[in-house]
């Protein structure tokens, strides 16, 4: 149950831009979905109506022109059977990496000052996404279903999270985690009257030469 001091605000994922300050060239992610496009031999209507978005939006994004939202990067990534950090032009090194938060960019922020922040992506051949996320008290995320055998887990550092997977509910405190098949419809949301700090990592599926490039 939520804190009655705390009142819940749902982001919108699908209509919030990332924060221009810190988020990739518009440039660099047209040039890299659009070379992953065709090289999947992927129309723009396929590619759309694969990702969930609209032709429009993916014609726009791959013209530069516009800063996407998380959620199409998301959306994206999934389609084209990359990670998130390919889509940003990110090569992983194979030898040891590290990633101070400073220098990870921002790619979702709320108005009340929530953020996600992608720390790294591990190598293949089962590659992993790596985030820090901070969500005001009250503030939620909704996540659309991944594709089927994508998992993930989330740890609590401090505050207090309330998990829902699909129509299973959770409340992990501080130095709680959880693990959940993320081909569900999954929300994050800060409940009490702190702030949320989580880490969360998102297991994809294993890499193969023809689908995950540039990793």
């Amino acid at each position: 149950m939520t804190d009655p001091g705390t009142v819940t605000r749902v982001a919108n994922a699908d209509t919030q831009q990332l924060p221009s300050s810190e988020s990739p060239s518009p440039c660099s992610v047209a040039a890299t979905v659009k070379q992953l496009r065709q090289r999947r031999g992927d129309s723009l209507d396929r590619l759309a109506a694969r990702a969930g978005v609209s032709k429009g939006a993916l014609v726009a994004l791959e013209r530069g022109g516009t800063n996407p939202t998380l959620a199409t990067l998301v959306r994206l990534a999934d389609a084209l059977d990359v990670s998130v950090s390919s889509l940003l032009g990110q090569t992983p090194s194979p030898a040891v990496q590290v990633a101070n938060l400073a220098d990870a960019p921002q790619l979702w922020t709320s108005p009340a000052g929530s953020w996600a922040r992608l720390l790294l992506t591990t190598v293949p051949p089962t590659p992993t996404e790596i985030w820090r996320w901070h969500l005001q008290p009250g503030d939620a995320y909704p996540s659309h279903p991944h594709p089927s055998g994508i998992t993930e887990s989330v740890s609590v550092l401090s505050g207090t999270l309330r998990l829902t997977v699909g129509n299973v509910e959770r409340t992990l405190g501080p130095g709680a985690t959880a693990a959940y098949p993320a081909n569900l419809e999954h929300t994050y949301t800060a409940i009490g009257r702190r702030s949320c700090q989580l880490l969360m990592s998102v297991h994809l599926l294993p890499a193969t030469p023809t689908s995950r490039v540039h990793q």
